[in-house]
């Protein structure tokens, strides 16, 4: 269904419930990335794929099955059928009727507004990691072959 030209260009895929379950490789997402995709909205998501989304920028919405349904229901019948993201206030907006309000837990939220993955998360501490490691060197260098002063 997603070769119709009615859906060149989406980036926004709607699903159904434990979206993601037997794909825990983030083969799966990159997949969905590839084509271009940067939320997904269903009613429920695999725990492994919804965290390895997070972790790869893929925004996972949850919605009521109802709202679902009404999301397909509207592509369906709207050709070129239109949602628009705000993360930063947690809504979808519709091109006609009320905006969607969803919840993301503010860590998730931050990491994905800022694009942070776990390298860069840990990156941020760069200076506290190098004072570490030199007091460390200090306290044990013989832990540290090659490094002390009678190398």
């Amino acid at each position: 269904m997603l070769n119709q030209p009615r859906y060149r260009g989406a980036e926004i895929l709607l699903a159904r419930e434990n979206f993601g379950c037997g794909s825990s490789r983030e083969h799966a997402l990159w997949a969905l990335k590839d084509f271009g995709f940067r939320a997904l909205i269903a009613p429920s998501f695999a725990d492994i794929f919804r965290a390895n989304c997070i972790q790869n920028g893929l925004l996972p919405i949850v919605l009521d099955t109802r709202v679902v349904d009404e999301l397909f229901r509207a592509t369906w019948a709207h050709p070129g059928y239109r949602l628009t993201v705000d993360l930063r206030a947690g809504r979808l907006e519709r091109a006609a009727g009320e905006p969607l309000a969803f919840s993301i837990d503010p860590y998730d939220r931050r990491r994905l507004l800022e694009g942070l993955d776990e390298i860069a998360l840990t990156l941020r501490h760069s200076a506290a990691i190098r004072a570490y490691e030199a007091a460390r060197r200090e306290a044990a260098p013989w832990l540290f072959p090659g490094s002390g002063p009678a190398s």
